[in-house]
């Protein structure tokens, strides 16, 4: 295990097309960080570059008190787990785990061990013998990780490992990766663009938008305490209900509907962007302090276990949580409540949070970055 320290990492083509944008990171010994983003946010790349897979524009990239910035991938001592298995559809999973220790002429005792050690943890030993072709997508997978396994590497690369996985298969290798980190305690990057494997996987989170650090931070600060409008919007399944408003003497203006802001709000003017989570919003008053919002029902949506519907809010449409036994007709006028803590401000020219958030740490804004 090692950490991972990133200094003002960046990469352009031709010196021309930047596509990252100065990242520094911090990845503290036996951390699982995820990166996290849209399809073109350079997530994949962030990771190639610590691999030694992509040549680095500017910045210093850290593995354990090593600079690896010139070193080729095998010097790094890191084992990366692609999307697409990369297998030797001619060798056993055995000789496929094995090949790379062989390649480093490892005694064949130890090989054993290692390959019999990593096949009993991911549950594959009964299968050892079989070719790639002969084994399903979530099996595969576990012996890309396997092979990666018995590197025992210093740092484990993942990227998108799960993309070629049903809903199914992704909850359960989910489930394998989180057991194999509280097992080896290793230092883990794993890049993906699905928000639910960030936050159930992640130590801390890193949002990239653009080739830009948007966000890095646990994932309850960065459901919580979202520092830019782009994550707001972009983790969250729905995401959190965004609102352009504008804000002058403590209101919030959407359209024809005025609502006063909490303390933790105030102080700001101009245009901005209003934001709650649809949990957030209830259809009965829950407490005192709630705030009672005029609202017509569009959309129902069953989903078994809760509903979704979809309201009228002013001009704008919004995104509740109800209980899965909710019924209204569309056009139903309803009232929603919403306390105020749940209130999100994020200033529209700069996507950036606005205010502070009561009993609890102020977002983390990230100095040099643009949404």
């Amino acid at each position: 295990m090692a950490p991972v320290e990133l200094r003002g990492v960046s990469k352009s083509y031709d010196g021309r097309q930047t596509v990252i944008h100065g990242i520094d990171l911090s990845i503290a010994e036996g951390e699982f960080v995820v990166f996290v983003g849209p399809s073109g946010c350079g997530k994949s790349t962030l990771l190639r570059m610590i691999a030694g897979l992509e040549p680095i524009t500017g910045g210093e990239v850290r593995i354990g008190d090593r600079v690896v910035n010139a070193l080729p991938p095998r010097a790094r001592d890191i084992a990366m787990v692609f999307q697409d298995y990369a297998l030797y559809p001619h060798k056993t999973l055995f000789e496929n785990m094995a090949f790379g220790l062989r390649l480093r002429h490892m005694p064949e005792a130890e090989i054993q061990r290692r390959v019999g050690d990593a096949a009993a943890m991911l549950r594959i030993e009964h299968l050892l013998q079989r070719k790639p072709r002969e084994l399903s997508g979530g099996q595969r997978q576990r012996v890309a990780i396997g092979r990666a396994i018995v590197r025992q590497p210093q740092v484990f690369l993942f990227d998108e490992p799960l993309s070629n996985l049903d809903a199914q298969l992704r909850h359960e290798m989910r489930t394998e990766i989180k057991r194999l980190h509280q097992r080896l305690g290793a230092t883990i990057i794993y890049v993906t663009h699905d928000q639910v494997e960030a936050m159930t996987l992640a130590d801390r989170i890193c949002v990239l938008q653009a080739g830009h650090k948007m966000q890095y931070d646990t994932p309850h600060a960065i459901y919580n305490r979202p520092a830019a409008v782009f994550v707001a919007g972009f983790t969250g399944a729905p995401p959190m209900n965004l609102l352009p408003c504008t804000v002058a003497d403590g209101q919030a203006q959407l359209g024809a509907l005025v609502l006063p802001l909490p303390a933790h709000l105030q102080g700001h003017a101009g245009q901005a962007v209003l934001g709650v989570r649809p949990e957030n919003i209830a259809l009965a008053r829950q407490h005192p302090q709630d705030l009672a919002l005029p609202a017509t029902l569009g959309l129902v949506e069953p989903l078994g276990a809760e509903t979704l519907i979809t309201l009228q809010l002013g001009a704008a449409e919004v995104v509740s949580r109800a209980a899965a036994d909710f019924r209204g007709q569309p056009g139903a006028a309803l009232t929603l409540y919403v306390h105020p803590r749940h209130l999100h401000l994020f200033d529209a020219p700069s996507g950036r949070a606005l205010g502070t958030h009561p009993n609890d740490e102020p977002p983390h804004h990230l100095a040099g970055d643009t949404p």
